[in-house]
């Protein structure tokens, strides 16, 4: 069995269950962050295909700039033998336009090889307009899951940039 095949057979039996247990410690991450006028609160955490936390991060917990899902990346070495099989939990569908960095969380998860995302929140047109993240990355074969239930709780985390905090 190659790591393509033990990978999607990993994600055909993945439950919705798990994923939200996931997605929910992402969510709650997401409070972690430094608070900004100009960018959103996101928590995000990579999981391997045996349900065991490599890494996580959240917005600007290293530095201003640093956006979650690159956070988590971070942390672990290049071409890491684990990620063809694990799964990025993030509670923002990731960036598809960047003006801090070259280069996009889109873009990171691609060269990271990482096969599977979820997130809970399409990416409003507030800071950015027309979001693409999610789109790319199917187009670039990665499975993506939108688990829009946990939009209310990351709206809440971001209430800042909706006067409503």
């Amino acid at each position: 069995m190659t790591t393509t095949d033990a990978a999607s057979a990993y994600f055909s039996n993945r439950t919705h269950g798990e994923d939200r247990e996931w997605l929910s410690t992402a969510v709650d991450l997401a409070w972690r962050c430094p608070p900004s006028p100009r960018a959103f609160n996101v928590g995000a955490l990579i999981v391997d295909a045996d349900d065991r936390e490599l890494s996580r991060g959240w917005s600007r917990d290293t530095d201003e700039h640093v956006h979650a899902e690159e956070s988590a990346l971070a942390r672990l070495v290049p071409n890491h033998p684990r990620l063809p099989g694990a799964t990025i939990y993030s509670s923002l569908e990731p960036c598809s336009v960047r003006k801090s960095r070259p280069a996009t969380c889109t873009q990171l998860i691609i060269a990271s090889g990482i096969r599977r995302v979820v997130f809970a929140w399409r990416e409003p047109s507030l800071l950015v307009e027309d979001c693409q993240g999610a789109e790319l990355l199917r187009d670039a074969g990665i499975e993506v899951v939108e688990m829009p239930e946990f939009e209310p709780l990351v709206k809440a985390a971001n209430a800042h940039l909706f006067g409503e905090a």
